[in-house]
């Protein structure tokens, strides 16, 4: 397998790629430039909207929203109006804290972990859910850099990753309250690849790692621990991945052209683009955001 450059748009910190299955559309984030991209591989057109604040991440929601991880909080953004409006921000008293990576769960939760401008050595970051009563709970604390998230498709299990520590953790998980708990590694990154950032999910349970410094994309059996395969791709940092596509075998992954040399950049010179590699693999829907959920009822705080 080999991967192709889908759109080049030389993101300064290309993240969350996110597929819309209803509109066939694109999105993904360039946290350093504030900006939300938006890409519609039929008549190729690319938009973006430009923001106040870092934006970490993006997931969309039952009502046409994207709720989104900014540097101040978790917020709602309608696209059409423009309407941005606020949620909450669990860690204001953090001002050297951002939020980083997120996504949903299968029941209509959003997750997104933080980090701070340092890159996540102080350990005050953590990872959070919000459910439809919009109140933020704690998950995971004393998070360097959180970062790839992905649940199995029998939903048994979540895996999470803080990238500074190098390893993937699984956590038993109820999809109906959102608890998580007996968390345990299940994968080590080896020297010399890199450091685990964003991740997705095949509908075999099999993850999709990106390597940031890593040049590539890897996919793993977190129930043996075994790397399956390693797929290069044209650019130093490899932030995320995304399946998508009309039949959802298609993973797109994002890039960034921060932290790379000039050097680095005359040899992948489309770093920072969104690059697409075709499997013969399914991957899972991304899960939107439910903003009515009865089960939220019982995610406690």
């Amino acid at each position: 397998m080999s991967v192709k450059l889908f759109v080049d748009s030389k993101n300064t910190l290309g993240e969350s790629p996110c597929w819309d299955t209803n509109k066939n559309l694109l999105y993904w984030v360039d946290i350093m430039e504030k900006q939300i991209l938006k890409f519609n591989p039929m008549d190729r057109k690319l938009q973006s909207v430009k923001m106040d604040q870092f934006v970490g991440c993006l997931s969309l929601t039952d009502r046409g929203r994207l709720i989104l991880g900014l540097q101040q909080g978790i917020y709602f953004l309608n696209l059409k109006s423009g309407l941005l409006e606020k949620v909450g921000d669990p860690e204001s008293h953090l001002e050297e804290n951002r939020f980083n990576d997120g996504k949903c769960d299968p029941a209509g939760r959003f997750w997104a972990g933080t980090t701070d401008t340092l890159g996540g050595v102080n350990g005050k970051g953590a990872l959070y859910a919000l459910g439809s009563h919009l109140r933020t709970t704690k998950k995971v604390e004393n998070v360097g850099t959180s970062n790839g998230l992905a649940w199995s498709p029998c939903n048994r299990f979540m895996y999470f990753i803080d990238t500074p520590t190098k390893q993937v953790v699984r956590y038993r998980y109820d999809v109906t309250t959102g608890h998580i708990e007996r968390p345990e590694v299940v994968i080590n990154f080896p020297e010399g690849a890199g450091f685990p950032d964003g991740m997705t999910i095949d509908e075999d349970g099999m993850l999709w790692i990106a390597h940031w410094g890593g040049k590539g994309i890897s996919r793993w059996n977190p129930y043996k621990g075994k790397q399956l395969e390693f797929i290069a791709v044209p650019a130093v940092n490899v932030t995320s991945c995304a399946f998508g596509g009309p039949e959802l075998n298609e993973l797109y992954i994002t890039t960034a052209r921060t932290r790379t040399t000039d050097e680095q950049l005359n040899e992948y010179p489309h770093a920072g683009g969104v690059y697409i590699l075709k499997t013969n693999i399914r991957g899972i829907e991304n899960f939107v955001f439910r903003e009515k959920n009865e089960h939220d009822t019982q995610l406690k705080d």
